[in-house]
């Protein structure tokens, strides 16, 4: 949204294609804390404002899967499960998707005693014991968020600390509704009569059984990036981009999560909005 801010303002026209729900992973986070000029918001709130303002200037929107991109001729050619679109130039940021945990029956419990999005299921936990697997800011920013109404939050991390922001850190250690379980990893489900009971987990080497009513999964995520193949990407499926967020195929832009960097934050996802998007209006005055 932030790169087709850029290219309506210079008055392009611009579709947006998505697949699921307009925002990205920031929209299901239940408060934002690090974006400049906002001292806290939801991020429904900020994808929301975002979505007002490229839609006053004439944004298209169009709820689809993109299939793939090819080029002919001087046009890029999107394929989607309903329709093709054509374009002079793309810019794909698709971001990326929850990693799981891949074990046995996990599919069964998602929304009914497995989650991701404290938006989303938080509310179901009011008063209730749950585990949050994960020690990164992303994993700390959802305890915090679930112990205000929760009976307790058990974090789960693999690590020997926890390692998101230190400000987050402190809170969490200090908080006596909260425990912490280090150079742990989650085993198995604990399910007695097809309901969700807790968690197996293997402690410094010892398995252990940690009761809760439902888990937090946090463990980083996976690039959405299929559909895109025949561009450059690394070991790890993110696409590759130069300094003018540019990929391996010429009028083709990458932006946001799905590209390869060290950093994924919600301020340089917005960047790389904006270079591509001005790459792209550069890329098009050969056009004109």
């Amino acid at each position: 949204m932030t790169a087709a801010l850029y290219l309506l303002r210079a008055n392009k026209k611009v579709l947006v294609i998505e697949q699921e729900s307009i925002g990205g992973q920031i929209a299901s986070s239940p408060r934002v804390e690090n974006y400049p000029g906002y001292k806290s918001i939801s991020g429904t709130e900020l994808t929301s404002n975002l979505y007002d303002q490229i839609e006053e200037l004439g944004c298209s929107y169009e709820f689809e899967e993109v299939l793939s991109i090819k080029t002919e001729g001087d046009y890029k050619v999107v394929v989607t499960d309903y329709n093709t679109y054509q374009g002079r130039t793309v810019i794909i940021a698709t971001g990326a998707k929850y990693r799981r945990l891949n074990l046995d029956r996990e599919e069964e419990f998602i929304g009914n005693g497995i989650s991701f999005c404290v938006a989303c299921d938080g509310a179901f936990y009011n008063d209730r014991d749950v585990c949050v697997i994960g020690g990164g800011n992303s994993a700390l920013t959802i305890a915090l968020d679930l112990v205000n109404n929760t009976k307790s939050v058990t974090i789960i991390q693999d690590l020997e600390k926890l390692t998101g922001e230190p400000i987050n850190v402190e809170k969490i250690l200090k908080n006596p509704k909260v425990n912490v379980h280090y150079g742990s990893k989650v085993l198995g489900y604990i399910i007695e009569n097809d309901e969700f009971k807790g968690i197996k987990i293997l402690e410094h080497g010892i398995e252990k059984n940690i009761p809760c009513d439902g888990i937090f999964v946090s463990i980083g995520t996976i690039a959405n990036t299929k559909p895109f193949e025949n561009l450059a990407m690394d070991d790890y499926k993110y696409i590759i981009g130069n300094d003018c967020n540019e990929t391996s195929e010429e009028g083709i832009y990458v932006a946001g999560d799905c590209k390869s960097k060290r950093i994924r934050q919600l301020t340089t996802a917005t960047s790389d909005g904006t270079i591509a998007a001005i790459s792209a209006l550069n890329y098009l005055k050969k056009f004109d």
